[in-house]
């Protein structure tokens, strides 16, 4: 729910949600955020606490954003933004020039319905151009409103604070909790795990990314894993839709492969599992604790991929700029009217959106 002020500048104005008990905590995430919680969740093993916990670093969203977000509504729902960062430093420089700055090359929000047997995933385009509003960076410095900016630069220029505020900006619902991936944390993570079962009913071959897969079934390593959700040109359209339409497929294969390898009767590879996922993710400071990992991913053991639903923020290509695209506004705000009630997204919400033509791709 938005409304424009004086300035012109739109704003949400969304109902707060009180601030979730305990108890209410006991909640989960789907696609990268939830099948790494899943790993860390059930592990009982008191005496490596210390060492998952010195893994963890956080990010106080609350902090940075102060008072100004839409309301805490308390419904027994949870809404998770998770974001896979695109940063080419470090260990992540093989996949591209190191800019200075990363973006977020994956949006997801993940939205848990009361009871916590079902969720809906809203992916939002990297290229989504959106007026994105003035926030604070990590380090306290302001940063400007701009209109039609890409939806990701709201990551380069302000972090993961200024990502959240976008959101509830764009959605008019509070993120209860933020949780980042990055590439490498990634390609270790399906590593441990042993790869991640797909099937493919096409070829795709893509240079950028590396991926040369024939038609049929594989089990994908971390670098294929990677290469996948990266892939774009080669598939459907080529746009930024088709690789969504990927990486939804890549993560409903990625939650049943954490719930079918049986490793709670492991204790060494749930330790190996545990360790990885802790270093993989960056999570918001109410959840930087493995005890409070646990409680969330406590939430994960009802939901699989036939209890999640996935779509795509309503998009179309922009009119001024094809490479572009920008919100249906009616449709998108049904997506955000029925999650903010707690409720499924319509199928009206996403009709005649923009589809980027790659879905069945992959299964």
């Amino acid at each position: 729910m938005t409304e424009q002020n004086k300035s012109g500048r739109i704003r949400a104005t969304g109902r707060r949600r009180k601030a979730p008990a305990k108890g209410r905590r006991e909640v989960t995430a789907a696609a990268w955020g939830a099948a790494v919680l899943v790993l860390v969740g059930g592990s009982g093993l008191g005496y490596v606490y210390f060492k998952l916990n010195g893994n963890l670093k956080s990010v106080d969203i609350n902090g940075q954003l102060g008072k100004d977000r839409p309301e805490n509504i308390d419904n027994g729902s949870m809404d998770i933004l998770v974001l896979g960062s695109d940063s080419r430093s470090g260990a992540n420089a093989e996949y591209g020039r190191d800019e200075g700055a990363a973006r977020s090359d994956t949006a997801m929000v993940v939205h848990v319905y009361e009871g916590h047997k079902k969720a809906s995933v809203v992916s939002i385009p990297r290229d989504t151009l959106i007026d994105r509003p003035a926030c604070t960076d990590g380090k306290g410095g302001k940063v400007a409103a701009e209109q039609r900016a890409m939806f990701n630069t709201a990551y380069e220029v302000g972090g993961p604070a200024c990502a959240v505020k976008t959101v509830e900006a764009m959605s008019g619902i509070r993120m209860d909790h933020y949780i980042e991936v990055d590439f490498t944390g990634f390609k270790k993570l399906i590593d441990e795990l042993g790869g991640v079962r797909i099937t493919t009913s096409k070829a795709i071959k893509d240079s950028k990314s590396h991926l040369d897969l024939e038609p049929g079934t594989h089990t994908l390593d971390g670098e294929q894993s990677l290469g996948l959700v990266r892939t774009r040109k080669s598939v459907g359209d080529g746009s930024d839709l088709g690789r969504i339409q990927l990486q939804q497929a890549f993560m409903k294969a990625f939650i049943e492969q954490v719930k079918s390898i049986g490793v709670f009767s492991d204790p060494k590879k749930l330790l190996d599992l545990a360790d990885t996922a802790t270093k993989a993710i960056t999570p918001d400071s109410e959840l930087d604790s493995v005890n409070e990992l646990m409680g969330f991913a406590k939430g994960l053991s009802g939901i699989g991929a036939k209890d999640v639903h996935m779509v795509t923020l309503p998009v179309e290509y922009d009119p001024r700029d094809p490479n572009r695209v920008v919100p249906l506004e009616a449709q998108a705000k049904q997506v955000w009217t029925a999650l903010e009630a707690d409720r499924p997204i319509p199928a009206s919400a996403t009709r005649n959106a923009a589809t980027g033509q790659a879905q069945g791709l992959v299964k």
